[in-house]
């Protein structure tokens, strides 16, 4: 969970700090429908809590909790990239350093972590926790998503559970990124990795 414990502290370490340019930021609440989470979850979607636009140094995130009717829940944050942050980190490096890092470093964090890899989402995607808790990492183009549900005891219908929220969150937010480049908004190479992930998983 070192992943996971980590990002939180980034992201208190800033939670004063508020995006000027919130209008960059996906807006979680909008990528899944009510519809989505309830084929999957069961249940009526009953709230919508969003976490409001954070910007922690080189990431702006944007996060939503979505209840329903029953104990199950699904959490979901978009990270994407900071303009103001002042800082080269851009998420992609971001994440290189968390799923692709070398040394010992390494050896440590997938002991804490348990990363392991997920197909069909995304471009790349990963499973990060333990038999209690954890939650999907998607990673699409310059951007990131994480998933996590609540209310589901087993791992294996957890990590199910996740891909299945992430490959409706992924194709919405597919559709953004391409209303974002009709009018001319955001780097096409950012948006070509996902583009082809998702053109491969069809």
């Amino acid at each position: 969970m070192l992943l996971v414990i980590l990002f939180a502290v980034s992201l208190v370490a800033d939670d004063g700090q508020r995006a000027a340019a919130s209008s960059t930021a996906a807006d979680a609440c909008a990528l899944l429908t009510s519809a989505e989470v309830e084929a999957v979850l069961g249940g009526s979607v009953k709230e919508r809590k969003p976490g409001g636009t954070q910007a922690a140094g080189a990431l702006l995130t944007s996060q939503c909790v979505f209840g329903t009717s029953s104990a199950r829940s699904v959490s979901l944050m978009v990270a994407r990239a900071n303009a103001a942050g002042g800082s080269t980190l851009t998420p992609r490096e971001y994440w290189r350093q968390q799923f692709h890092s070398t040394g010992p470093e390494k050896a440590e964090k997938e002991r804490d972590t348990r990363a392991r890899p997920i197909a069909g989402v995304g471009e790349e995607a990963y499973w990060t926790g333990n038999g209690f808790a954890g939650a999907l990492y998607v990673l699409c183009g310059d951007t990131f998503l994480r998933i996590s549900v609540g209310g589901i005891r087993d791992e294996q219908a957890r990590i199910a559970t996740s891909k299945a929220l992430a490959l409706a969150a992924v194709k919405r937010f597919f559709a953004q990124l391409e209303t974002d480049a009709f009018h001319g908004k955001g780097p096409t190479e950012a948006r070509a990795p996902c583009k082809a992930a998702r053109r491969a998983a069809l």
